[in-house]
């Protein structure tokens, strides 16, 4: 595990360049920092100054090496790097709210950026007219757009909204790709689609994730649960209710095994049975001092700790864990999500932690599960990782 500390301010969102020497993020601001990583330090090599207000989320294309980036002006900016500066082109997205997240699809001829205008923008690049256009993704959404995650065939697009509910969505446009082939999600997929929807108990969905193989996806919600729903299995939806504060980012690292994260200010492994159709957790991480709030519900943490400030103001109790605030975003920086071997974490603390997914297993004795193989009953030792 390595711990760096960029700046005081709070980390929005960030983006990684391919080969993971680079990393794009916002502090808390309207612009964007990249820095390069130099032996052990990390030098900054450029700012991107373009949106008028705060950057909300920023994703790098691996392959075209360009940075799409989205904020609270409404806007989208595509960066391209010419002779050492990046050169940004306006995207107009056609909404009147703020722009939330971004992604690019995996082949990286369109992004998809989710607004607080209640829909999706799918933009991709109009040869003809040299521009940026986009076309809207609206029904059933009715509250803002928080989260968004492409399958890896390039047009199924999953989608968390503060309408308590997490989607699945095609993007298909005929300009710039060919039909998809079908899917256990379905076969039809005509642009706008609504391919899969489920609601949560009664929490925001801050976070989603495809598998590797796309037949899983993965949300996280403020009611503290994470759920998976099986294209395999009929589209069934697993869901398991922890006992921690909420979690604000998840990502698969295998194709049975997340990591999730949130207000608890550390990782966290949560495992998938296929054949048993359940998630159980799997351990921390990160584990921090052992609190006498521990088998608290996350409500009952939250009113200690109103009550912990209210009554003593002057005493700063100190956590335990590497990041000393919530983590907003976790994303997967080598291996790729059916064998992750690295991730990496940023939080409203300004910090940033790069975690070797086999020091963290074995140093917290956590069992680890990669994806089965033909016969469904392989499982991964610590000495295979």
């Amino acid at each position: 595990m390595a711990f760096h500390s960029f700046l005081l301010e709070p980390i929005s969102c960030h983006a990684w360049n391919k080969d993971g020497t680079q990393i794009a993020f916002c502090p808390n601001s309207h612009d964007v920092h990249i820095y390069k990583k130099d032996g052990a330090k990390w030098t900054k090599i450029h700012e991107l100054k373009e949106h008028n207000g705060q950057v909300t989320g920023i994703d790098w294309a691996p392959e075209s090496n360009r940075i799409v980036t989205c904020g609270t002006d409404r806007n989208a900016y595509v960066w391209t790097l010419r002779n050492n500066v990046w050169k940004p082109t306006l995207v107009i997205l056609r909404i009147n709210r703020a722009a939330r997240c971004v992604k690019w699809s995996p082949k990286e001829n369109k992004f998809a950026v989710g607004s607080g205008s209640r829909l999706i923008s799918i933009c991709y690049f109009e040869q003809e007219n040299d521009w940026w256009v986009c076309k809207h993704i609206k029904k059933p959404i009715r509250s803002t757009v928080l989260s968004l995650d492409w399958h890896p065939n390039n047009v199924l697009l999953a989608a968390g909204s503060s309408d308590f509910k997490s989607r699945i969505f095609s993007s298909y446009i005929k300009e710039v790709e060919e039909r998809p082939a079908p899917t256990p999600w379905g076969s039809k997929m005509p642009f706008g689609e609504l391919m899969f929807e489920s609601n949560t108990s009664c929490g925001w969905v801050h976070s989603v994730s495809f598998s590797h193989s796309g037949d899983r996806m993965a949300w996280v919600s403020h009611d503290s649960s994470i759920c998976i729903a099986d294209a395999t299995k009929k589209m069934r939806v697993t869901t398991l209710i922890t006992d921690t504060l909420p979690l604000l980012c998840v990502t698969f690292i295998t194709e049975n095994s997340l990591v999730a994260a949130g207000h608890d200010c550390y990782p966290m492994l949560f495992t998938y049975d296929e054949a048993q159709g359940s998630l159980s957790f799997g351990g921390k991480l990160d584990v921090p001092k052992q609190s006498s709030q521990r088998g608290l519900t996350a409500r009952e943490r939250f009113q200690n700790l109103d009550k912990k400030a209210s009554s003593d103001t002057t005493n700063n109790a100190s956590l335990d864990s590497l990041h000393k605030n919530s983590i907003s975003q976790i994303s997967v920086l080598s291996g790729g999500k059916v064998r992750c071997t690295k991730f990496c974490t940023t939080g409203m603390d300004g910090g940033m932690c790069i975690w070797d997914v086999k020091d963290c297993f074995k140093s917290t004795g956590t069992p680890f599960a990669p994806p089965h193989n033909a016969t469904g009953k392989y499982y991964m030792s610590h000495a295979d990782i």
